[in-house]
C-alpha cells in the first residue's frame, strides 16, 4: 500500500490518529519500531502500552480530566471508546486492565482496512504528510533528525513508574477496601488502602530517603544533543515518592499518602496516613502503589515497601523505575492545529509536544489525525476554542514562554476565566468547575456545528461502564 498518510509511534497519540485518519478515507502507514526496537519502559510489543499507572484520570463531569474525557466522546475518540470497554473499578476515575485495553487497540487497528502496521524503526521524516507521535522514548537517530530540523535542542524530564503487587500477597486483616469520601462502584469502595499510624508513617519515611536509588547515568546525556541533565529534571505531576519525601517529612502526608476521607474499620479510626493500591486489571489479580513511582533499587524496593503494614510479605509483579522523557520545544515550532511551522503537512502528537497524562496524550493524536484528513482533503482545519479543554492544552504548547516550556496535563488553570457575577453564582469550587465544564460542551458543540464536524465511528460498543453511571450519580 502507498500511503496518504505516515504516523510515527504506535502509542496512544499514534494508535489514536492512526484510526481516525484511516476512518476518514486516508490509507495510513503505522509505524511501531517495537519489538525490533525495545525501549527503557515498554514491556510488550502491543500498541497503546500504558508503561505508568492504569488510571486514566477521573471521569467526573467536573473535573478537568473528565472534562477533556466529555470532549473526546464528543469527537468520536477511538482509544476512549476502548478503554471503557476494558475498565476496572477506580471510583470516579477510569482505569483500565493494562494488558486487555492494548490487546483491544492493537486487534483493531492491525485489523482496520486503512490501517498497514508497520514493524520498523523511523529514523528519517518522511517526505511526505506524517504525524510525529514517537513519544518520550524517541529512538536517537529520529531524536537527532528532529532537533536539526526543528533548529533547537530536545528539553527533556525524568518520569517514573510505580510498582505493581500481587492481590493474594496483600495482608487484608491490615489492608481495607474503601475510597476517598465513599465514591466507588463496588460496596465497599475500589481502592486497598493500607494504613500507617504516626510512628510507622515517620519511620517509613526515615528508610525511604535514605535507601539506595538506581543511578541516572543512562539518563543523563541528552540523545540528541549530549547535553548533560541533572537529577533535578523531574516532572512535578510525576515525582519519585522518594523525592516528594525529602521535600519534608510531612510531604507524603499531605500528597500520595493523605488518609483524608477515610476511616480504618479495623480501628474506627482515620490512619495518620495510607497508601492506597488500585486495581490494575480486570482479573483483580494485581494491585499497582498510587502515587509511588520510584527510581529506588528493586531489593530496596523490597525492603523499604514491605515497612507499609499490610504488604510485609508482598509480591511484586513489577518494580518502580525511572526513564528520561523527551519532548520537543513547541511553543516555538508548533501551531494550534497541531502543524509544525516548518511544514504543513508534519503534525505532531502525544507527549513529544508536551502535553502530559494519558488523556491528553489520546487527544491530541485525534486532533493531529483529524487535521490531517482534512487537509489531505483540502478542508478547514480545526482550531478548538481556548475555552475547551483540549483547545487550551493545544494553546498552552504553542504559546507558553518557551525559555521556561514543562509538560502540562489538563486543569482548568489553562481555562480562560470565567466571569461569574451575571449568572450570580457563588464560586465555590465544585461550582466553578461544573461552570467550566458547562462553558466547554457548548463552545465545543457550537463550534463542530460551524465547522461541520461528524465523527467518525470508534469502533466500540460503546457501552456505559460503571464508573461513567458513578460520574453521573454524583454530578446529579
Amino acid at each position: 500500500m502507498k500511503p496518504d498518510l505516515v504516523v510515527i509511534g504506535g502509542g496512544l497519540a499514534g494508535s489514536e490518529a492512526a484510526w481516525q485518519a484511516a476512518q476518514r478515507g486516508l490509507r495510513v502507514a503505522l509505524h511501531e519500531m517495537r519489538p525490533k526496537r525495545p525501549t527503557g519502559a515498554h514491556a510488550t510489543d502491543r500498541l497503546a502500552e500504558l508503561v505508568c499507572s492504569n488510571s486514566l484520570g477521573s471521569n467526573l463531569p467536573d473535573r478537568a480530566s473528565g472534562v477533556l474525557k466529555t470532549e473526546l466522546r464528543a469527537m468520536g475518540s477511538f482509544l476512549l471508546g476502548c478503554a471503557e470497554e476494558t475498565a476496572v473499578p477506580a471510583g470516579g476515575a477510569l482505569a483500565v486492565d493494562r494488558e486487555a485495553f492494548a490487546e483491544l487497540v492493537t486487534a483493531r487497528v492491525a485489523g482496520h482496512p486503512g490501517i498497514e502496521l508497520v514493524r520498523s524503526e523511523m529514523e528519517r521524516l518522511p517526505a511526505g504528510p506524517a504525524i510525529v507521535a514517537s513519544g518520550p522514548l524517541t529512538a536517537p537517530a529520529l531524536a537527532a533528525e528532529l532537533q536539526q530540523w526543528l533548529g533547537g535542542p530536545h528539553l527533556y524530564f525524568y518520569d517514573a513508574l510505580a510498582p505493581i503487587v500481587e492481590y493474594e500477597s496483600v495482608d487484608l486483616a491490615i489492608a481495607f477496601r474503601a475510597s476517598r469520601y465513599g465514591r466507588g462502584e463496588v460496596l465497599d469502595g475500589d481502592y486497598l488502602n493500607c494504613p500507617l499510624t504516626r510512628a510507622e508513617y515517620d519511620n517509613f519515611v526515615e528508610e525511604l530517603v535514605k535507601a539506595e536509588r538506581v543511578a541516572l547515568r543512562e539518563f543523563e546525556a541528552d540523545i540528541a544533543s549530549g547535553v548533560r541533565a541533572g537529577p533535578d529534571k523531574f516532572f512535578e505531576s510525576c515525582l519519585p515518592v522518594e523525592i516528594i519525601a525529602e521535600r519534608g517529612l510531612e510531604s507524603l502526608a499531605f500528597g500520595p499518602m493523605r488518609a483524608v476521607g477515610l476511616r480504618d474499620p479495623h480501628t474506627g479510626r482515620r490512619p495518620y496516613a495510607v497508601v492506597q493500591l488500585r486495581q490494575d486489571n480486570l482479573a483483580g489479580s494485581l494491585y499497582n502503589l498510587v502515587g509511588f513511582q520510584t527510581n529506588l533499587t528493586f531489593s530496596e524496593q523490597q525492603r523499604v515497601l514491605r515497612l507499609i503494614p499490610g504488604l510485609a510479605h508482598a509480591r511484586f509483579a513489577r518494580y518502580g523505575m525511572l526513564h528520561r522523557n523527551t519532548f520537543i520545544n513547541s511553543p516555538r515550532t508548533l501551531l494550534p492545529t497541531l502543524q509544525a511551522q516548518q511544514r504543513a503537512d508534519i503534525f505532531f502528537g502525544g507527549q513529544i509536544t508536551g502535553v502530559e497524562g494519558y488523556m491528553g496524550n489520546v487527544a491530541t493524536g485525534l486532533l493531529a489525525g483529524i487535521n490531517a484528513a482534512r487537509l489531505l482533503a483540502g478542508e478547514e482545519l480545526l482550531t478548538l476554542p481556548a475555552t475547551t479543554m483540549l483547545g487550551a492544552l493545544c494553546w498552552y504548547v504553542t504559546h507558553a514562554d518557551p525559555d521556561n516550556f514543562q509538560p502540562m496535563k489538563a486543569n482548568f488553570g489553562l481555562l480562560p476565566v470565567l466571569e461569574r457575577a451575571a449568572n450570580g453564582r457563588d464560586g465555590g469550587k465544585r461550582e466553578r468547575f461544573g461552570a467550566y465544564a458547562e462553558r466547554s460542551a457548548e463552545d465545543l458543540g457550537a463550534y463542530l456545528a460551524a465547522v461541520k464536524f461528524e465523527a467518525v465511528d470508534n469502533g466500540g460498543s460503546n457501552r456505559v461502564t460503571g464508573a461513567l453511571l458513578q460520574a453521573a450519580a454524583t454530578a446529579a
